[in-house]
């Protein structure tokens, strides 16, 4: 019996959140190749989790138990080699559940990487800091696009998810605050921002 409790305590517990994992529509990007498919790993040089080579933007969904109607997208941050998911995504986004605020980690297109992408980026800064910029030119308009969309899909399913449509907001670290001024400066009626949150941008 104690075992039975000790199962249902962590089947709540983990779905204290209810995740959902939805599939952005997106263009594609012509001049953009990715190869090998999206990783996820322990970084030891960032010391968290991080996702690598994104070619198809996602999002998490977490769910508060009492939705007070509004709404953070959330995008990590990682120089756009690399995602902090679980530092600057998954972390913030439960912060926020916690709060009543439903939460959208989003995985935004990344500059196309092998093994370890952080790897890379950290290998770039010390060797041909102007590498970085020539790889990240091309991907960035993807990625802000891909937080646009964003905005877009959580308004339009609004309801769905009981939120007020005109309390979207989007925040993003680092790369990710990149990401957000972009969204800021490139929005339609449809994808328009209620506030902003950019962090270390």
């Amino acid at each position: 019996m104690k075992n039975i409790i000790k199962v249902l305590v962590l089947c709540f517990s983990s779905s204290l959140f209810a995740q959902q994992i939805i599939e952005l529509p997106y263009e594609t990007a012509e001049n953009v190749q990715w190869e090998g498919g999206e990783k996820e790993y322990y970084s030891e040089i960032r010391q968290t989790q991080v996702v690598t080579n994104v070619s198809t933007p996602t999002m998490e969904i977490f769910t508060p138990k009492n939705p007070n109607g509004t709404a953070v997208i959330v995008a990590p941050g990682g120089g756009l080699y690399a995602l902090s998911i679980e530092s600057e995504g998954n972390q913030v986004a439960k912060w926020l559940a916690e709060r009543g605020i439903t939460a959208f980690v989003l995985k935004y297109r990344l500059v196309p990487t092998g093994e370890d992408g952080v790897q890379e980026i950290t290998q770039e800064g010390a060797t041909n800091p102007m590498q970085i910029m020539q790889r990240v030119a091309p991907v960035l308009p993807f990625s802000v696009q891909d937080g646009l969309n964003a905005i877009n899909y959580v308004r339009t399913n609004a309801e769905y998810y009981k939120l007020e449509p005109n309390k979207i907001g989007f925040m993003g670290f680092s790369a990710g605050g990149a990401v957000t001024m972009g969204v800021a400066y490139n929005y339609n009626e449809k994808n328009r921002p209620d506030f902003l949150v950019p962090v270390y941008p």
